[in-house]
């Protein structure tokens, strides 16, 4: 595939290594021939690369192979620990190949994970979840027009501005890219 078609979560095979794009910039400066930025992160060791790429290079998509699992616990120390729903094969995938994704995704969550050749890489988060609002000041009634947030910690501890209104033990909508408060989930 051609650079300026990676986009944001695909995986590539870059310098014998598997590589994930963490965010893809596709720059024309001025007078100059179009290139993609991309950062990369190493798939086996976490680190971070910023590699520039000609919109013509060519680079080699990995073969994967996707599967539902289930998010069962958090083990202090192998880090989260699935579950693959077919064969019932419990695995776990180190915190610093994951990121910050395992803010998004509360136990007992179905994830599509990732594998390459039969070893788990990383998993798909979807485009938004619901999450279960823990700890946030009380909202007040009346307060659904004005633009002001507050922070609000989630079941997973993960924390989200959120609008006034909301309050303890409200559900939320939250948009995984870029981490904001979409909308109140009404159940």
């Amino acid at each position: 595939m051609n650079a300026n078609e990676m986009r944001k979560g695909t995986i590539i095979t870059y310098r014998e290594q598997l590589w994930q794009a963490v965010e893809i910039t596709h720059r024309t400066p001025g007078n100059l021939r179009a290139f993609v930025q991309a950062k990369l992160r190493n798939l086996k060791s976490g680190v971070h690369m910023v590699e520039r790429f000609a919109s013509t290079d060519s680079v080699e998509q990995a073969w994967l192979d996707k599967r539902k699992c289930e998010y069962l616990y958090e083990d202090n120390q192998s880090g989260p620990v699935f579950m693959d729903s077919e064969n019932f094969e419990q695995f776990s995938l180190p915190k610093e190949v994951l990121g910050e994704a395992m803010g998004y995704i509360p136990p007992n969550t179905h994830v599509e994970v990732t594998f390459h050749e039969g070893r788990p890489l990383t998993i798909q988060l979807p485009s938004s979840v619901e999450l279960k609002v823990a700890e946030t000041e009380p909202g007040a009634r009346g307060n659904t027009v004005s633009n002001v947030f507050k922070p609000a910690t989630v079941e997973t501890g993960l924390v989200v501005k959120v609008p006034m209104h909301i309050s303890k033990g409200d559900v939320i909508r939250v948009s995984t890219e870029s981490g904001e408060f979409l909308d109140r989930v009404h159940k």
